[in-house]
């Protein structure tokens, strides 16, 4: 294939998955040698609670071709999957989840797109199985997404990626523990193209992402990686100086037309309401700003790997 010249490698983030990942492998061991001579299978055990290690230790015994990164801690999806990024040796990297919901079989419609000139190629859900809240968050995170990258492929992100290994190049040197691979990708290119997959029903268990979780991963990313909010605290600060302006001229008119003051507290309070309001929201996004810079300044790892087998 056209796209791919010295081999593949598949980085697969592996969190108390003991139960998916013997099922998820043998998947993968049946579509990677269609694709390539050359193949590797990077999983990285971000700190499970299960025998999610042992398994990955029996795989790599069993594969040739399976390497293993074990995590000291958990990090997170994406910087358990950074970690397997930076790791690989082939031109063409594919990234998916452990829980069976990304189909393998689907790893040759991705990568066959990379030829029509991108250089990552999204996966994207043709329906996603989930409720109306975690709908609801999901969307949040894309219109997040969408802020951070600076571009409308945030409609398409997923897990389920194919992408040139090169880009890595465009954060090496990244080292801050509030990780995005979405967005590190697009500081490598804006050349994003997408491929509907089937979103199947998971393997085991319930997603490790809950609505609070969802949110909050919507709120580091946009204050991580983009300056929308303190861009709309100036809105917001000119736009109540411009309605306190209006309610001036509103009062003095009333003033001298009607030689008597507006009507005292209720209107008064209101307006002082809606100032410290639009005060406290400025300061708690400049608050969110100072606490990011705060954790890079402690220059905290982005991950720790404890053991590596090859």
């Amino acid at each position: 294939m056209k796209n791919i010249t010295d081999g593949v490698s598949v980085v697969i983030p592996v969190f108390n998955s003991g139960r998916t990942l013997p099922k998820l492998v043998k998947q993968i061991s049946l579509i990677l040698p269609e694709l390539h001579e050359n193949f590797e299978l990077v999983l990285v055990n971000d700190g499970s609670q299960d025998n999610s290690w042992h398994i990955i230790e029996a795989t790599c015994e069993k594969y040739g071709w399976v390497r293993g990164i074990c995590l000291m801690c958990n990090y997170g999806q994406h910087n358990a999957t950074l970690a397997g990024i930076r790791s690989v040796k082939y031109n063409v990297t594919i990234t998916l989840d452990d829980d069976l919901q990304h189909a393998p079989n689907q790893i040759q419609k991705l990568i066959n797109k990379l030829s029509d000139g991108f250089d990552v190629i999204y996966g994207t859900p043709k329906a996603e199985p989930h409720g109306v809240f975690r709908g609801i968050a999901s969307r949040i995170l894309k219109i997040s997404l969408r802020h951070a990258l600076g571009a409308e492929a945030a409609r398409n992100v997923s897990a389920f990626r194919v992408f040139r290994t090169e880009l890595r190049e465009g954060f090496k040197d990244f080292n801050s523990t509030f990780v995005s691979v979405d967005v590190l990708l697009s500081w490598s290119t804006k050349h994003f193209g997408s491929v509907k997959v089937p979103h199947l029903k998971r393997g085991n268990g319930k997603s490790n992402y809950s609505l609070f979780q969802l949110l909050q991963h919507a709120l580091t990313l946009i204050t991580g990686y983009s300056v929308f909010p303190l861009q709309l605290a100036s809105f917001l600060g000119f736009l109540i100086t411009g309605f306190g302006f209006v309610v001036l001229f509103y009062v003095s008119v009333n003033f001298f037309l009607n030689e008597n003051s507006v009507p005292g507290f209720p209107f008064l309070a209101s307006i002082i309401a809606i100032f410290s309001g639009a005060q406290m929201f400025s300061l708690g996004i400049i608050g969110e700003y100072l606490a990011r810079m705060h954790f890079r300044l402690m220059n905290k790892p982005v991950y720790f790997i404890s053991k590596k087998i090859r």
